[in-house]
């Protein structure tokens, strides 16, 4: 559930930049009123693409919580194999950094 939010939202908040990039482009050559009234329209897409990212922020967040529930009940459940796979981790990470 949380990946089709971060997929939806994430899809939404570029569709937002897009539109609020090419109205700013138009607006640049606008002069007058029609100027104003575009500035408008995109500070308001850029409003919108803010929430957006706060949307986007919380699924983040909401996803790592349930990430990390899952890890720690794993953990938990097989600690042996958990130690291993962190020797093995951090051997690996020794190795490569030893040949640098």
């Amino acid at each position: 559930m949380v990946q089709s939010q971060l997929k939806t939202v994430r899809n939404d908040f570029g569709t937002l930049l897009r539109d609020a990039q090419d109205l700013f482009r138009e607006a640049t050559s606008a002069t007058g009123a029609k100027a104003d009234d575009l500035r408008a329209r995109g500070m308001a897409l850029l409003d919108e693409a803010g929430g957006k990212a706060k949307e986007l922020q919380a699924a983040a967040i909401e996803a790592g919580k349930e990430l990390a529930d899952s890890a720690d009940g794993y953990v938990r459940k097989n600690p042996w194999q958990a130690v291993a796979v962190a020797a093995g981790a951090g051997l690996l990470i020794g190795v490569l950094i030893a040949r640098k």
